[in-house]
């Protein structure tokens, strides 16, 4: 089995879309705990709602990069728009940060909530 700490994000209806995000990722993994969330600032564009933060710790008989692929496949279930620049409003931002006890995402080290989140589900 393969553990796995998935960033979470949002700034459009943030507390509604990560509730059913984490309906749907239950069904696809086996969610074992959840960090609490924070309200960060925008990073990038700042004319955009206070995004709302934080991390899942799952366990999965999956690769690393089909998890990656039912992430990207939750994001655009729930209606993820791709057209947005990198850093636009979002529904739902899925992101593996952690793969079997090894950082795998480079923003882990300049972003002190998600250090923060993956501390909480850590520890």
């Amino acid at each position: 089995m393969n553990q796995a700490i998935i960033g979470i994000g949002s700034n459009i209806e943030a507390e509604k879309n990560i509730e059913i995000m984490l309906a749907i990722l239950k069904s696809k993994v086996d969610v074992i705990k959840v960090s609490s969330l924070v309200k960060t600032k925008p990073i990038g564009i700042k004319d955009q709602s206070d995004f709302t933060n934080g991390a899942v710790k799952v366990q999965t008989g999956l690769r690393k990069q089909d998890l990656k692929q039912i992430l990207k496949i939750i994001e655009d279930q729930m209606g993820r728009d791709r057209s947005v620049p990198k850093f636009g409003p979002r529904c739902i931002d899925l992101d593996i940060v952690v793969w079997n006890d090894e950082i795998v995402d480079e923003d882990y080290y300049s972003r002190d909530f998600l250090q923060k989140s993956v501390k909480e589900l850590i520890g």
